[in-house]
This record gives C-alpha cells, sequence and structure tokens, in this order.
C-alpha cells in the first residue's frame, strides 16, 4: 500500500496530462482507425504513414513528463543505487547523451522490482511496432479490472515490458506513447527493459527512424527517444522475497552479477553495471568453458572479455539486449551465432543463474524475448505451439524434433503449452512477438500473447498464467496474409 501512495503523489506531481487523449478509450478508438502493420507491408515504401499522433508535440509533452518522472522517481534517491548513484549532470541531463557531442559516458544499469507474495507481474515480449495488439491487451486488462484506463486498479500489480517497442513495424510511435501513458499513470508499477533496438544506431538502420521522419518530417527530435532509452534498465531482477526472476531481452550477461542489488533494501532499486568482467568471470567459472562448443571453445575464450561499454553494442554487445540460448538440453552450455552473439545453453545458464546470488537472495530463472524469426524455423515453431511462450529445454524435446509440427510436439515431445504453467528452478522462457507484424505474417499467427505471474510464499508455489488473444484487426486477413 505505501509503494501505491508513493506512486500516485509521484503521478500527480508529474501531473501529465493529454488535451489530444485523456482516456485510455479515446486512445483506444484513435488507434483502430490504422490500418493493419500486415496491410502496409504490401505497400511501397513510400506510401504516407497513417498515425494517431500526428502532431510530435504530443509525444514531446509525454516524453519531458516521463524525463521529469525519471529525475524525481526512486531513481532521484541516492539510497535507492547500490554503489554509486550516476551523475545528476550528466545521466540525469536530458540535453546531453552519450551519442551527442561533447558525448558523455553510456552508462547501462540493472534494477531490482520487489514484489510482496500474492502480486502479479504482467509480461508481454517484442511489439515492434504493433499498436493493434498493445491496445487489445490493455483492453482485455480493462475488461478483467486490472486496468482501469492506463492506471493499474488492482492492489499489488505491476508491469514488465521485455524490449524491442519500434523497428520493423510502422506504429514504433504509438507503441512508445502507449509505454509512456502507462509509466506516467503508474511510475513505480510499469517498468520498460531495455532491447537490443533501443539503441540509436538500431533505429536508424531498422525502419523506426525512417518511420518518424515520415510522419513529422524535421519536427520529429529523435535525441529524445534516444535518451528516453537510457532509463530504460538493461535487466530487470523481479521476485519476491528471497526469489527473483531476470527479465530482459537478450540473455545472459555474466559480466555482471546482481547479488548486492538483490540483497539491497529498498524494493526499488538500481545498480550501474559499470566495467562488465565476463573475462574476469571464465576465468573464475573455468566450469563455464568446459560446458562449451569444443570447436568454439579458443573463439570463446579470446572475447569473451572484461570491457568497460561505449555503447551498447561496442566494444561489445550487451548480453542482456542482445544474448541469446539454446532450444534442446543436448545443446552445449555456450556458444556463439554469427550476426547474434553469445547462445547459452542449460548448463552454461546454470553457472551464471547460481553465480548471481547474493548473501540471501537467488535468481531462479529467466523472462525474456528476442529470438525470433520471420521464417519458420524450430524457434517459431515451438512458440506457436506452445501459446506464445516456450520454456527452453524442455524434458522430452530433442534435435531430432527439431522441425515437428504442432500436432508432434504436442504429443510426441509433450511441449508446454496450458493456460497456467508451474515455474521450474533454472528455466528460461521466452515470450513471442507481438503479430500484426513481419514475424506473424511470415509464421501465419494472428494471436498476442502476454503473461501473468502470480508471486506466493515460497518460489514452488509461484504460477505462470499464459493469455493469448486474436487481435481484431487481423481476423478478415486471409491465412497467410
Amino acid at each position: 500500500m505505501a509503494l501505491c501512495l508513493v506512486q500516485s503523489t509521484l503521478a500527480e506531481r508529474v501531473a501529465y496530462k493529454s488535451a489530444a487523449y485523456p482516456t485510455f478509450a479515446d486512445w483506444k478508438s484513435a488507434c483502430a482507425e490504422l490500418p493493419a502493420n500486415r496491410v502496409l507491408l504490401r505497400q511501397a515504401a513510400t506510401t504516407k504513414l497513417e498515425t494517431a499522433l500526428p502532431d510530435f508535440e504530443e509525444v514531446s509533452n509525454a516524453l519531458l513528463a516521463a524525463f521529469e518522472l525519471f529525475k524525481s522517481g526512486s531513481m532521484e534517491s541516492a539510497a535507492n543505487w547500490v554503489g554509486v548513484k550516476p551523475k545528476v549532470t550528466e545521466f540525469f541531463n536530458t540535453n546531453r547523451a552519450y551519442f551527442l557531442k561533447p558525448p558523455i559516458s553510456f552508462q547501462p544499469f540493472a534494477q531490482k522490482l520487489q514484489v510482496p507474495a500474492g502480486s502479479e507481474v504482467i509480461f508481454h515480449g517484442d511489439f515492434h511496432g504493433d499498436i493493434h495488439s498493445f491496445i487489445t491487451m490493455l483492453g482485455s486488462l480493462n475488461q478483467t479490472g486490472t486496468l482501469d484506463g492506463f492506471r493499474l486498479a488492482k492492489p499489488n500489480s505491476y508491469m514488465v515490458f521485455l524490449g524491442d517497442y519500434t523497428d520493423r513495424g510502422n506504429y514504433g510511435i504509438e507503441v512508445l506513447y502507449t509505454l509512456l501513458r502507462l509509466k506516467l499513470a503508474n511510475p513505480e508499477q510499469v517498468f520498460m527493459a531495455r532491447g537490443n533496438h533501443e539503441d540509436v544506431q538500431m533505429i536508424s538502420n531498422y525502419g523506426f527512424l525512417a518511420e518518424c521522419q515520415k510522419k513529422y518530417a524535421t519536427n520529429f527530435k529523435p535525441a529524445m527517444i534516444g535518451r528516453l532509452y537510457d532509463f530504460f534498465p538493461v535487466v530487470i531482477y523481479a521476485g519476491s522475497g528471497t526469489d527473483f526472476i531476470q527479465c530482459n531481452h537478450g540473455g545472459m550477461e555474466p559480466g555482471y552479477l546482481p547479488g548486492a542489488l538483490l540483497d539491497a533494501k529498498p524494493v526499488v532499486a538500481y545498480q550501474l553495471l559499470g566495467q562488465v568482467t565476463g573475462g574476469s568471470f571464465l576465468a573464475k567459472h573455468t566450469d563455464l568453458l568446459e560446458t562449451a562448443d569444443a570447436a568454439r571453445r579458443a573463439f570463446l575464450k579470446s572475447t569473451i572479455r572484461d570491457y568497460t561499454p561505449l555503447t551498447p553494442m561496442s566494444p561489445l554487445i550487451n548480453g542482456f539486449m542482445w544474448n541469446d540460448f539454446t532450444l534442446f538440453s543436448s545443446e552445449p552450455g555456450l556458444g556463439y551465432m554469427q550476426g547474434r552473439g553469445f547462445v547459452y545453453g542449460m548448463a552454461g545458464t546454470r553457472i551464471v543463474l547460481d553465480a548471481s546470488a547474493g548473501a540471501k537472495a537467488s535468481v531462479r530463472g529467466v523472462f525474456r524475448a528476442h529470438q525470433h524469426s520471420s521464417a519458420v524455423n524450430p524457434m517459431m515453431r515451438r512458440l506457436i505451439a506452445g501459446n506464445g511462450l516456450f520454456r527452453h529445454w524442455q524434458e522430452h524435446d530433442s534435435q531430432a524434433k527439431a522441425n515437428a509440427t504442432t500436432a508432434v510436439l504436442h504429443r510426441e515431445c509433450k511441449l508446454e503449452h496450458s493456460a497456467v504453467r508451474s515455474l521450474k528452478d533454472g528455466s528460461v522462457w521466452t515470450f513471442n512477438v507481438a503479430p500484426d507484424s513481419y514475424y506473424g505474417r511470415g509464421n501465419t499467427y494472428k494471436f498476442d500473447t502476454y503473461g501473468v505471474l502470480r508471486t506466493g510464499d515460497v518460489f514452488t508455489d509461484w504460477k505462470l498464467r499464459v493469455v493469448n488473444q486474436v487481435v481484431p484487426i487481423l481476423k478478415p486477413l486471409p491465412a497467410g496474409q
């Protein structure tokens, strides 16, 4: 209750109000008029883009309010930072950035979210500019009473989004604006992890910058978006009591260990990653290299090293934002895939999770997104067969069934696809990408997925409810479109 009171006071202090869309119903109606991404995928790249936000000032006002929120909320207090709090003149100065001149340091950080037993934490994977799935999700949460408009109405309810909000879809600005509305209405209950596309370099190459230039021409202020991303943690450790789930977009990052953060007293706490010490971890935990792909060991030993991050992708990629996981328990504990990053198997993941523990706290598993393809492949087959959520290394699955049909995955591999699932210690769960996208089009699925984690007094009591919804705008489309 105390956290809710703080949130209410903070939301009132920021005092954000939208003249164009004062209510969620207003915003929902505006978004309903937009054509599906799948329709736009069939049109020329020069086609003018429709938008529910024709004036960038509406977005700019929400961004400015969010910046004030980050500067005055839980991030503002040095007591909530483990170790050094970022400099007010740099990290909290939104007129400066690591990608502007004169540059400031790039400062990725981790966050802890400790909730009471019996809480509900709602998770969603990649949106990639799919506003229709996002609005459908929020509409269903309004129908069940979890949300009242943009405001979380149920006590001890939270939302965690797992990155990749824009790019490869035409409504990235609508998705970001919706996230901001949720954050501003629920300052200490809604959190956004930073995905690999929350990067100024990525949005220049994969569509979001082009989208906004089409919609706003010279009125668009890309530096404001880039600075927004700097306030998204690269990893969120969400949990109850002494048990936590690592929630991030990509994979493992043994160069940062969260023990001190998890043991800290504040229920919402932060820690700068600082120097990423993957090389030191590998030297200390030689068993990780022993689990690795034998053909890759020399490469892995020379590539995984200590470094100070300069950008999300230099001098090495950030593992929380980029890395992947194997699908089958028989695969190596550590490998590498060109163009994507390091790939962790069951044994390697277990080693890093065990090393992530604090004096009292434990990291029990990983919730993430990221590992999607627009073409049908073994991962996408399992995400669809699992009703939008896949637990890696399932006991009856195997490489021999890598390209099995949904029917075979259910019948022979006993792939989990129930509405309510128990959590297993050491497990990794991947959430599917929203369907009104070239991922959904390429894999012919039309349902969106979000998960509702209910914590208990002990980890073995935690349950994950999987919610599927057909996005209304996709219903009339022919199969495969």
